[in-house]
């Protein structure tokens, strides 16, 4: 009765990094373990980042790191999470599981989440009483909406679903409980023959994709949502804003009417999984010339070279895995040398030496 490929579309198979960071240590994959009762299950109760390590010719380098940590912080800020994680421990947590995995790119999964006291179980909505936890894991994922996207582009609809109301649940936290609303928005999409949803927000202005923001081309100016239209504030979507004003592209935040979506002249998402993909039609009304447009191409194509390392980015947007090991351990050697007590310099933790040959796993993945 319902073609079932569809909700198979985004099936991945990636190489999973055997190990995972978990509270300062790192354990095996195998050992990430979830008692079924914990707090996180039943009510939802965690936040996520989604971090990019690309290759680059000085080895693997972490996409705007600090950046994107200091929004896992604030994710958890916001719904109250105490917990002991510091920005520069997260980051070395990082770095440290991409140096040990072998891996020259990768994306990265910090998550931080309420469990369960096994000892002393509490129940119900309140989730002051469950303790805390925090994991980072990593596999290698290419394109998020397919390798030919990034030049074809992809065919979206918009939900019949709204965004989540900024007063009712915090678009501003990348929170696992916002993502079953972008869970909707892309079963909606995927069982209706399109690859991705576009949601508006409650007073019906457009809001963002499921797990990416959108930008709109009109007239040569680049146009986006601001934050008042209950969108995530992205990483990449920052990165693009820099980006248009490196390349003297006029860019503004505003609100939009569906109906620009369909006189747009260009329209593309940004994400970290998503990169910068173009949109080529609408409810089935072509973009453009349905195909990837100029500006948005001048954009994806300096968003690349950044990422690779072949052109300087506006920022200080890359952490170089290679160069942040020989610091740390620069650093240790000397502190030895000049007979410093370890106990006095102890600091946020150091990357440690990448294991002798791991082998690489395989499980099936969807996002």
């Amino acid at each position: 009765m319902f073609n079932d490929d569809a909700r198979k579309k985004n099936v991945k198979t990636p190489t999973i990094v055997q190990e995972v960071w978990h509270d300062g240590e790192f354990i095996r994959w195998d050992d990430a373990r979830v008692h079924v009762m914990s707090h996180v299950l039943h009510y939802g109760s965690s936040v996520f980042e989604g971090i990019r390590c690309y290759k680059t010719s000085r080895g693997p380098a972490v996409f705007r790191l600090r950046e994107h940590m200091q929004r896992f912080l604030n994710s958890a800020k916001i719904y109250r999470m105490s917990h002991p994680w510091k920005l520069d421990e997260l980051c070395d947590a990082v770095t440290g599981l991409v140096a040990r995995s072998g891996l020259q790119q990768c994306y990265l999964r910090p998550i931080m989440f309420r469990s369960l006291d096994e000892e002393h179980p509490a129940f119900g909505v309140n989730p002051f009483p469950n303790p805390m936890a925090c994991y980072i894991g990593a596999w290698d994922w290419g394109k998020y909406l397919g390798d030919e996207a990034i030049e074809q582009g992809v065919d979206v609809c918009v939900s019949s679903w709204n965004r989540l109301t900024p007063n009712s649940m915090p678009a501003m936290a990348k929170a696992g409980a916002n993502y079953m609303n972008s869970q909707l928005i892309k079963m909606e999409a995927l069982t209706n023959g399109y690859a991705e949803g576009i949601a508006l927000d409650d007073r019906g202005y457009v809001s963002e994709g499921s797990g990416e923001n959108i930008f709109l081309v009109h007239g040569g100016k680049v146009i986006t949502p601001p934050l008042s239209s209950a969108i995530l504030p992205g990483i990449t979507r920052d990165s693009v804003i820099e980006i248009c004003r490196a390349l003297e592209i006029p860019i503004v935040e505003s609100g939009l009417q569906r109906a620009s979506l369909y006189v747009a002249d260009e329209l593309f998402f940004t994400g970290t999984a998503a990169e910068v993909t173009p949109i080529r039609s609408v409810d089935r009304i072509p973009v453009g010339e349905a195909r990837r447009g100029p500006i948005t191409e001048r954009i994806q194509k300096l968003f690349f070279e950044i990422t690779s390392g072949e052109r300087e980015a506006p920022g200080d947007w890359l952490t170089f895995v290679g160069e942040q090991k020989a610091a740390a351990a620069g650093s240790d050697r000397n502190g030895h040398n000049a007979a410093q007590s370890a106990e006095a310099r102890r600091g946020p933790t150091q990357t440690p030496e990448p294991s002798a040959a791991r082998e690489a796993i395989h499980v099936t993945l969807t996002e």
